[in-house]
């Protein structure tokens, strides 16, 4: 599990490809300070495990469902990547709930100054859509961050000065991909909910009638 809130900027030393997947080296220095082998790092929003490690670099293996759903297919040697640390008991929640697996690839359409502000305008598909709400919580290549505005096809967020100048959403420019991952709460309240993909009750589940017998309401 992770918050979101990225702690360094990393490098892609080298991609060794296979068949269907690849294996990163990433440098990096802070989210090595403890790290161990088989910990998680969060590689833009990706969760990956170290498989080697040294002092200023580590290397994970990316399976082929994950090159399929993310953005990491295109990662190339010196492309910079929002690293984090998975998240310990007793630390502080700053941001949300992110648990490092992304719900599919987003495209940054526009990018707008808006005086102390980026204004980040990012197109996704409708299966990822579904789960993004005004003012929800999203995480875009790992970043925790806030949605402004939405329609059907794509969504805003703002970044503060911070954020743009931490983080690879600073550097990113329009047309270039981002993973997504929504939030995990509204994806368990439908399951739970019994609703299909049409958002219709289904057949069993967590219905009103079913609150009422047991007491809830």
């Amino acid at each position: 599990m992770f918050t979101g809130l990225v702690e360094e900027l990393g490098k892609v030393k080298t991609v060794a490809k296979g068949p269907l997947s690849i294996r990163l080296m990433v440098s990096a220095r802070k989210v090595l300070t403890d790290a161990k082998l088989g910990d998680s790092i969060a590689v833009s929003g990706v969760c990956l495990t170290v498989v080697e490690n040294g002092e200023t670099w580590f290397t994970a293996d990316v399976m082929p469902e994950t090159l399929d759903r993310t953005a990491l297919a295109g990662l190339k040697a010196g492309d910079t990547l929002n690293l984090e640390r998975a998240l310990r008991v007793g630390d502080r929640l700053g941001g949300h709930i992110v648990s490092g697996h992304i719900d599919g690839v987003g495209t940054i359409l526009t990018k707008q100054q808006n005086d102390n502000a980026v204004i980040v305008k990012i197109a996704a598909d409708a299966p990822v859509m579904r789960y993004i709400v005004s003012k929800g919580s999203i995480a875009i290549d790992g970043i925790s961050l806030t949605v402004a505005e939405l329609t059907s096809d794509w969504f805003t967020v703002s970044l503060i000065p911070h954020t743009a100048a931490q983080t690879t959403l600073g550097l990113k420019r329009a047309g270039e991909p981002v993973n997504l991952e929504t939030d995990i709460i509204g994806k368990y309240v439908e399951k739970l909910m019994g609703l299909g993909q049409d958002r219709a009750p289904a057949k069993t589940g967590l219905t009103g009638d079913f609150l009422q017998q047991h007491g809830f309401i």
